[in-house]
């Protein structure tokens, strides 16, 4: 890990984690960040100083997907390895492992309901909701053809959304299991799923490169966002849910008024594919990781580029902002994670 100063560029700690690292998160109190690796371990690192708190071992394949309960006291991994493990934060132990079963081997995305009650985990066709408390898995929710790509809960914890490789959008309802609604239309996989802060629409990215904004009761409606020349590899909305920002294959940031639809800008300049886009917490600063080696902070107002933050030696694949703003996470397959302090626009 690195850490730099956004207006300079300089570093000022450099930590390595060893394997392709997948995943960044902090804690909801942003004293700890989170990292998973290809080599199947996470670490957690103390925020304050970069020092490594603890390595959590066990998975037998790489890290696919990591959350924070929201009162930042577990951690969730899920691997390739078909499962999720619970692990307590303060002291680093194993709470309990949670075992999925199906054709393919990874769980590729966690979730915990804004409660902390439940988790959601996607793999194979399928989603399964666990209860936090004991581990006991509550239900199965059955329907997808294909590989589970992404899970989401909406903002009130109702509502479940799941995006799968079958190209479909299933909307569950969390009290009992029942689908509420499948949402078709992609012509591909749907890479990305995300509710907006209101809960009030659901924006879904797909390899097809479209967006398809979903809203209205049970999400009848729906608003196809096209522009993008290859496919779409993760969708943000912004805190104030007035904008949402898509990264593509194509190189491409897009940002979108989410009330009409319009294209408000194209932020052009990385080299490669967008592989994920996350917005600072005050809106402001939108981020974006490439597998041109770059992250690129953009000014959200008016899509100019702020700063180019290059060091990374290979891919960069994933982004987070700090709870408070101030600092930026990236993980990149070069073993890699650096942490670049945000200077505002």
């Amino acid at each position: 890990m690195r850490l730099w100063r956004v207006d300079d560029g300089t570093p000022l700690r450099t930590l390595e984690h060893g394997g392709a690292v997948w995943s960044v998160t902090f804690a909801p109190d942003g004293e700890w960040l989170a990292t998973g690796a290809w080599d199947g371990t996470v670490r957690l690192w103390r925020v304050s100083d970069g020092g490594l708190q603890r390595t959590l071992e066990g998975h037998e394949g790489p890290m696919s997907s990591i959350a924070f309960s929201p009162d930042g006291t577990l951690l969730a991994l899920g691997a390739w390895d078909k499962t999720v493990r619970l692990w307590r934060v303060a002291d680093g132990a194993l709470v309990r492992i949670l075992k999925h079963e199906g054709w393919m081997k990874s769980v590729n995305s966690v979730a915990f309901s804004p409660d902390g009650r439940l988790l959601a985990s996607g793999s194979s066709s399928t989603v399964r909701l666990w209860r936090v408390a004991d581990g006991a898995l509550v239900r199965t929710l059955e329907g997808h053809t294909q590989w589970v790509t992404s899970v989401a809960f909406s903002p009130d914890g109702e509502l479940l959304a799941s995006g799968s490789w079958d190209g479909a959008v299933r909307l569950w309802r969390v009290s009992d299991g029942v689908l509420v609604r499948t949402l078709r239309g992609h012509k591909d996989w749907v890479s990305s799923v995300a509710f907006s802060p209101d809960g009030t629409l659901l924006a879904s990215g797909s390899r097809d490169g479209t967006i398809r904004l979903w809203g209205g009761p049970l999400a009848h409606q729906t608003r196809t966002l096209e522009g993008h020349a290859s496919g779409v590899l993760s969708v943000a909305f912004s805190p104030d849910g007035t904008l949402l920002a898509s990264g593509s294959w194509d190189g491409t940031v897009r940002l979108w008024r989410v009330a009409d639809g319009a294209l408000v800008h194209i932020l052009e300049g990385h080299a490669g594919g967008v592989f994920r886009v996350a917005f600072s917490p005050d809106g402001q600063l939108l981020a974006s990781s490439s597998n041109d080696r770059t992250v690129r902070l953009w000014r959200a107002s008016d899509g100019a580029l702020v700063r180019t933050l290059e060091g990374h030696a290979s891919w960069v694949i994933s982004v987070a902002f700090s709870p408070g703003g101030t600092l930026l996470a990236s993980g990149s397959h070069d073993g890699t994670i650096r942490l670049w302090g945000v200077v505002g626009p």
